[in-house]
């Protein structure tokens, strides 16, 4: 089931490329809608992961079993990725996925190159529509205060009414030391007091900034 069709044609033609290319493009399209359906996406990513596949393919077909050439498209991929804007881990994962797909249909497997996009593609939207890897009562907290208060033990009492864990992660000082910034990782107790803890640390940290965020809403870089 799984064979090529340019195995079956004797080698590159000319029809062979078109349908290959063809299924690209269709394939690079089906990806591109399946992460717009997620969420956010910019015009450039899903051009991107549209034309993709067309290109890791022609580079496929035009190594056809040549080493020297191979390992110089290697080279070629690497410089791109220092040349690019870092992304998020669902990025990445998704220019991974239109790579795979101009590789199988570089290859000249076309049916197997449809079979990985569409368990891919249900797989992506499966998750992405279900609780799955979420803590919803995770909250990433900055709380600024100045620096005559002791930032070890002053926010225990309200942490222990409202939070079930809370971690510190950084200090961090602002305004030529003048200010603290404290950044905790906290789960709440219950979601809904949430206003009522930042108005419990707003009262103790003399009304300063504070940030109250989802870990979605920070930009995770791989």
């Amino acid at each position: 089931m799984f064979t090529s069709i340019l195995e079956s044609t004797g080698g590159l033609t000319i029809g062979g490329a078109i349908i290959c290319t063809v299924a690209s493009i269709i394939l690079g399209l089906t990806i591109a809608y399946i992460y717009m359906a997620q969420g956010r996406c910019s015009k450039n990513f899903a051009i991107t992961l549209v034309t993709l596949p067309v290109l890791v393919q022609v580079v496929i077909m035009m190594v056809n079993g040549n080493l020297g050439t191979g390992v110089a498209i290697l080279g070629a991929f690497g410089l791109v990725r220092f040349r690019s804007v870092p992304g998020t881990s669902k990025e990445i994962c998704c220019v991974f996925f239109a790579m795979a797909v101009g590789l199988a249909t570089g290859m000249g497997f076309i049916t197997f190159a449809v079979m990985i996009t569409v368990v891919i593609s249900l797989l992506l939207l499966i998750l992405s529509k279900t609780t799955f890897g979420e803590t919803k009562s995770l909250r990433l907290l900055k709380i600024t205060i100045p620096e005559s208060l002791d930032y070890t033990e002053a926010f225990n009492d309200i942490f222990e009414r409202y939070a079930k864990e809370v971690t510190l992660n950084r200090v961090k000082t602002t305004n030529l030391g003048s200010l603290f910034e404290l950044n905790y990782d906290i789960v709440l107790k219950d979601d809904k007091q949430e206003k009522a803890l930042i108005d419990e640390l707003r009262c103790r940290n003399g009304n300063l900034t504070i940030v109250c965020s989802r870990p979605q809403m920070e930009k995770e870089q791989l």
